[in-house]
């Protein structure tokens, strides 16, 4: 689900440029982050449409003090992010490298991915898998932090009190991803 709700996403585009193939590399690298490191952790969510049973949306969390992964655990999911991207690993490493380096270093609840199927987007799938999440971490008493791979979604990451921090300098050619922050309540 979260591989077609990221099919159209600008970093994804520019990581994976082949139309054809970006939705089996997506499936992918969700694959590789959900076993090598998220699950794990127990902190991933899914909306459920009652009537199909099919899953509306989900998020993949990291909490306080498990991003990044150690360095063992990322070279083990070295070969999946390999197998996913190709001759891409270079240019997604470069971009998270550089996302990397304006990750706050205090304590937080970390956003890795957010999405609803296609199918349902605009339906408020997102905003009740952020709502529930966030009563958690404003229940922890952390601050929360993301990166908006869309402009147009800034001003629904502001309406839940994410603030915009500067974009770092990215790889030549990425798209535009807007670090936002919210502060613990």
């Amino acid at each position: 689900m979260l591989a077609k709700a990221f099919y159209d996403d600008p970093p994804f585009k520019w990581i994976l440029p082949d139309d054809g193939t970006r939705l089996a590399r997506c499936q992918g690298m969700f694959r590789t982050v959900l076993r090598a490191e998220a699950l794990r952790h127990g902190v991933v969510d899914a909306a459920w449409d009652r009537e199909s049973g099919r899953i509306a949306g989900g998020a993949i969390w990291f909490p306080p003090g498990t991003w990044p992964s150690p360095a063992g655990r990322r070279l083990r999911a070295l070969p999946g992010f390999a197998r996913a991207l190709g001759r891409r690993l270079g240019p997604a490493s470069e971009l998270a490298t550089a996302l990397a380096r304006v990750h706050p270093r205090t304590p937080n609840w970390y956003l890795y991915a957010i999405g609803a199927d296609p199918a349902y987007q605009g339906q408020g799938v997102g905003g009740a898998l952020l709502r529930s999440r966030l009563e958690r971490v404003d229940q922890d008493g952390v601050a929360a932090y993301l990166e908006s791979s869309k402009p147009e979604n800034i001003p629904i990451y502001e309406h839940f009190t994410f603030q915009v921090r500067e974009v770092p300098p990215l790889p030549d050619g990425a798209p535009v991803v807007t670090p936002m922050y919210r502060p613990a309540r």
